[in-house]
């Protein structure tokens, strides 16, 4: 624990010294927390995406299933850690499009650990309106 408690540490140093790669007058991850989400018409995901972009843990879990799915690039992945770790380090830093009646959201997106790059977040929903269903992935649009 302590190892992995270390390297947590020195990531984030790095990407406090250097900015996440980025110049640092031009790092806006700070920022990306107060990203317009208006453009997102469905209430429960945006909803959702402002409390992924807020890092709040225990609003993002209230809006799903005690049983939801994470999915990225199509491979089964361990929600909960997901959902306490990366919402930590992770944040669209624009909205590009939304499809699916609002279901689909796609954007720019930055991660402390892998950097910049398109990504998508598709949610599906029980009757209850909780999400069951969160993919995630690398978009090609």
């Amino acid at each position: 624990m302590k190892i992995r408690n270390y390297l947590f540490w020195a990531l984030s140093l790095v990407c406090t010294v250097t900015a996440c790669g980025q110049r640092y007058k031009n790092h806006n991850h700070d920022n990306s927390g107060n990203m317009d989400t208006s453009v997102i018409k469905n209430r429960m995901v945006k909803e959702a995406i402002d409390a992924f972009q807020s890092s709040d843990v225990t609003k993002w879990l209230s809006l799903f299933s005690d049983d939801a799915v994470l999915l990225d690039d199509g491979k089964p992945r361990n929600f909960k850690k997901f959902s306490t770790k990366a919402i930590q380090i992770e944040k669209f830093t624009s909205i590009d499009k939304v499809e699916d009646n609002g279901t689909s959201v796609y954007g720019h997106f930055h991660s402390d650990v892998w950097g910049d790059f398109k990504a998508y977040f598709k949610f599906q929903f029980n009757e209850a309106g909780k999400i069951t269903v969160l993919e995630i992935g690398q978009a090609n649009y």
